[in-house]
């Protein structure tokens, strides 16, 4: 498919030119590693390289090189955190750039079907009105049921026109968000307190066991999603031009609205609402490699995953306390955005 033939705010930054671009490309497709490493050495209880590499062999082979305090701190705290804010950056990246394709609007984030909002509701519920709930599964199960509302109002004659489901979202997530303030409102406030950190994002509270029932879906997610990606180029040309070429539109919007909803649901209910990460990374990697979806996916997968471990990185370690995620991300986001619009004007965003 020829990129010229892409819709004028999808095609808005052509990419990096020639050898240029593949080195950025590679550079990005590499960078999950150091910041990894990196991420692991970031703590009250200092770690080098070296160490970060030891421990991780001594584990594999089975001998115990190091004091046991240091394996606690790193395996079980600090690599179930990194590994969890790579696996949602990553998750979250990949279905924003999905989301833009099928929706063809270089607006729409994973959190566009009103999804954040019923989340957020569910964790609320769970925090201040039925405690035995465990506040995780809430999160998801509200998180889809908002999808779910939103598809099912745009859904007519066995079609779901785009106009339609992002004016359902907005219809959605409007209702939740009015539920989730009869919460706050009612709520004591030491839950209102915590209510409040949880809607603004934090890997504080992963462990081993959240991260273990979670994982799966979101990587499943996800591979789906970038399995599926060259069908996002024949999307984004329109409904007619797609049907034309013998694609089950439907079908296909159905895969990536449900992939993307589901491996959202996950993140939020595992870090909170973290703002802007689904909207900006896929627009950074258009900048770098086009907006040709084959390389779009896997190239927003990386940088995603490298972002938001970065993101939690400063949230953690930048001052003597833990700054939720939102903060971070949308003073970050929110410039990037506003300067990307201002250079994009021109290219068919108005």
């Amino acid at each position: 498919m020829a990129v010229r033939r892409l819709p004028a705010a999808l095609r808005a930054g052509t990419g990096l030119p020639g050898g240029w671009r593949t080195v950025a490309i590679v550079a990005i497709a590499l960078s999950p590693i150091p910041a990894f490493v990196f991420s692991m050495l970031l703590g009250s209880y200092g770690l080098s390289v070296g160490d970060v590499f030891g421990i991780i062999w001594s584990r594999i082979i089975g001998t115990e090189a190091y004091e046991s305090t240091v394996y606690a701190v790193f395996f079980d705290i600090r690599l179930p955190r990194v590994l969890s804010a790579m696996l949602v950056g990553m998750s979250i990246s990949v279905a924003g750039a999905a989301l833009q394709g099928v929706l063809r609007n270089p607006l729409v984030d994973p959190y566009i079907l009103g999804l954040s909002s019923g989340a957020a509701f569910g964790a609320a519920l769970a925090i201040a009105v039925l405690p035995w709930l465990p506040l995780q599964l809430s999160a998801f199960l509200f998180g889809l049921l908002a999808m779910g509302i939103a598809y099912s109002m745009a859904r007519s004659g066995g079609r779901v026109p785009i106009v339609s489901l992002i004016l359902s979202g907005v219809i959605t997530s409007a209702i939740f968000t009015a539920l989730l303030s009869i919460v706050q409102i009612s709520a004591h406030e030491r839950s209102l307190q915590t209510i409040v950190r949880w809607i603004m994002g934090s890997f504080n509270a992963v462990t081993w066991s959240l991260l273990s029932t979670s994982w799966f879906l979101m990587v499943l997610g996800t591979i789906v999603m970038i399995a599926l990606r060259w069908r996002l180029n024949v999307l984004a040309l329109g409904d007619d031009e797609a049907r034309s070429s013998g694609m089950n539109v439907e079908r296909y919007k159905v895969v990536f609205i449900l992939c993307a909803a589901l491996v959202s649901a996950v993140g939020v209910s595992i870090a909170g609402i973290v703002a802007l990460v689904g909207l900006i990374v896929p627009h950074m990697a258009r900048m770098i490699a086009g907006p040709d979806h084959r390389t779009l996916l896997p190239l927003s997968a990386a940088l995603g995953a490298t972002y938001l471990v970065l993101v939690d990185d400063i949230a953690r370690a930048a001052l003597g306390y833990e700054v939720p995620l939102s903060i971070i991300t949308t003073l970050i986001g929110a410039p990037f955005f506003w300067l990307l619009l201002r250079s994009t004007k021109a290219s068919g965003w108005e």
